[in-house]
């Protein structure tokens, strides 16, 4: 069995692979080069989770499967450890909402995998699929509120912001990210709507 790491050199490794957010301006010139598409209903028919993942699998490190990890790695309580407990401290940047509780919280992908799916993922191998629900070096996944993924679902900016609206920058930001670095395309009211949320940067 793979020995735990202590929490500290765990976090430290995580965010030393964490890129950091391109600035406002940075950020506006890489969603100028994401191919714009319009959607497909017909290729959203074809849109099955499972072909993303079938649970959190074990990612390697520590021992902890990938929401533990992202748990453990937003936990801001002092002397946590092992694979993220029951209890902690986090915060849902989305609704600006403080948790202590992991079962109020939801390890949200940042581009919802339906969208990646509609966005050029339904051309990949199953492996790549499977790499970008696990993705813990893009900023893909981030511990937010139940209820506020629940709100969320499975939409883009075009239909869904962040009720925090300190924090549109940084999601556009995420998304923009996540997409260039997928090759994923956005429909003209998505890229509408991430110009709007990166003049709040």
């Amino acid at each position: 069995m793979t020995a735990l790491w202590p929490r500290a050199a765990l976090v430290t490794a995580l965010l030393t692979t964490w890129p950091a957010p391109a600035a406002g301006a940075s950020a506006r010139s890489a969603l100028e080069q994401l191919t714009v598409h319009p959607a497909s209903a017909r290729i959203l028919a074809r849109y099955d989770r499972a072909k993303f993942m079938t649970g959190w699998r074990r990612a390697g490190t520590g021992g902890c499967d990938t929401r533990q990890t992202v748990l453990m790695r937003d936990d801001r309580s002092p002397g946590s450890g092992g694979c993220g407990g029951p209890t902690g401290l986090w915060h849902s940047p989305y609704d600006g909402r403080t948790l202590t509780n992991s079962a109020e919280i939801d390890v949200d992908h940042v581009v919802p995998l339906a969208n990646a799916w509609i966005s050029g993922a339904w051309r990949w191998s199953p492996a790549r699929r499977h790499a970008f629900a696990h993705d813990l070096t893009r900023p893909e996944l981030v511990v937010v509120s139940e209820e506020v993924n629940l709100d969320k679902g499975g939409r883009s900016p075009a239909n869904w912001r962040p009720p925090v609206r300190g924090y549109w920058c940084a999601y556009a930001r995420d998304w923009i990210t996540v997409k260039r670095h997928y090759d994923l395309s956005v429909t003209p009211r998505e890229k509408a709507a991430l110009r709007v949320m990166l003049h709040t940067c």
